[in-house]
């Protein structure tokens, strides 16, 4: 039997997240965190809008979900995430002590796997939910920026 709230359902929402940053002209990146099956915070890139280059969709659900925690350390939630986070996410996702990351799409460049990045040793990492819908979406931005 399939669960209502699984890691597609999640990734969904997350998805949801990276059209609202397409609609705004930010690179469509999204996440959501979750803490037993409810989600405490939902971000999206907003980089250009902030003129902020650490205003990642991560950096934002970080901030978010310890604000509703009223705590900095995200322990039992999950990360939900459209793109494999970057070095400086993933190192702000370790001082969280977030316990699980789940990432569509791969960013064979600038992903924290290819950079050699460390989580905490606690924190477990998996990738490919949806992979296909977000990097579609990733595809589409990119091919409008170049017209």
């Amino acid at each position: 039997m399939l669960l209502p709230f699984d890691d597609t359902y999640f990734m969904k929402k997350a998805l949801q997240e990276a059209e609202t940053a397409f609609e705004k002209g930010e690179v469509p990146v999204g996440a959501i965190i979750v803490v037993q099956d409810r989600i405490i915070a939902r971000a999206h890139n907003l980089t250009e809008q902030l003129n902020d280059v650490t205003a990642h969709a991560e950096m934002q659900a970080i901030t978010s979900a310890a604000n509703f925690l009223g705590g900095k350390y995200l322990k039992d939630c999950t990360l939900y995430v459209s793109l494999e986070p970057c070095q400086m996410c993933a190192g702000a996702l370790y001082w969280s002590q977030i316990s699980r990351i789940v990432y569509a799409a791969k960013d064979e460049q600038r992903g924290c796997s290819v950079m050699g990045t460390k989580l905490h040793p606690k924190t477990k990492i998996e990738g490919g939910v949806l992979a296909a819908e977000a990097s579609e979406l990733l595809q589409r931005f990119f091919s409008q920026k170049r017209k």
